[in-house]
C-alpha cells in the first residue's frame, strides 16, 4: 500500500563528526520519514518550496519547463524502495501523443524527485515496506530547527 506524503521541511541532524546533516522530512502515515540529503539538495527543495522567483531557471526549474514544453507532466513521485539504507524514488510523467496518453516511469535519487514534486504541486507517496523500515514517530525530532542555507544561487 501506499501513502500519500507531506514535505513537512528540512530538518538538521548531526553527525558523528559534529557536523550538521540535512534531511527532508516526510510526513506520512502519522510519522516522519527522514531522507538525508546533501545541502545542495536542500537548498533545492527549499526554494520550490519558497516560490520565490528567479531570473534564470535552476536545474530542477529547466527540467519541468523542458518537459511541459515537450507535452508531459509529472503525474506523481513515489518513495518505493529503501535497500542497505538508499532510498530509491520513482517519478511518474504521462504525455499524450495525437491524443492518446503515454505513461513514463524514471528511476530518481528521491531529493530530485522530491524537488520536482513541489515545483508542480503533485503527489507524493511513499510504500509501507519504506515507512515499515524508516517511519519514525514525530517526538523523535524537532520539526522546528530547519537548517539556513547561505549559498543564493541567483
Amino acid at each position: 500500500m501506499e501513502h500519500t506524503a507531506e514535505v513537512t521541511g528540512i530538518g538538521v541532524g548531526t553527525s558523528e563528526d559534529g557536523a550538521n546533516v540535512p534531511a527532508v522530512l516526510l510526513t506520512a502515515r502519522s510519522e516522519y520519514l527522514p531522507i538525508v540529503i546533501t545541502a545542495d539538495q536542500a537548498r533545492a527543495i527549499e526554494l520550490a518550496r519558497s516560490d520565490e522567483p528567479f531570473d534564470r531557471p535552476l536545474t530542477h526549474d529547466l527540467l519541468v519547463e523542458m518537459l511541459t514544453e515537450f507535452g508531459g507532466a509529472v503525474d506523481g513521485v513515489r518513495i518505493d524502495d529503501l535497500a542497505d539504507g538508499t532510498f530509491y524514488a520513482k517519478v511518474d510523467i504521462e504525455r499524450y501523443d495525437r491524443g492518446e496518453p503515454q505513461k513514463f516511469v524514471f528511476d530518481a535519487r528521491p531529493s530530485d524527485a522530491i524537488a520536482l514534486a513541489v515545483r508542480v504541486d503533485c503527489p507524493i507517496t511513499v510504500s509501507d515496506e519504506v515507512l515499515d523500515h524508516a517511519g519514525r514517530p514525530e517526538d523523535e525530532f524537532e520539526p522546528d530547527r530547519v537548517e539556513d542555507f547561505d549559498d543564493d544561487p541567483r
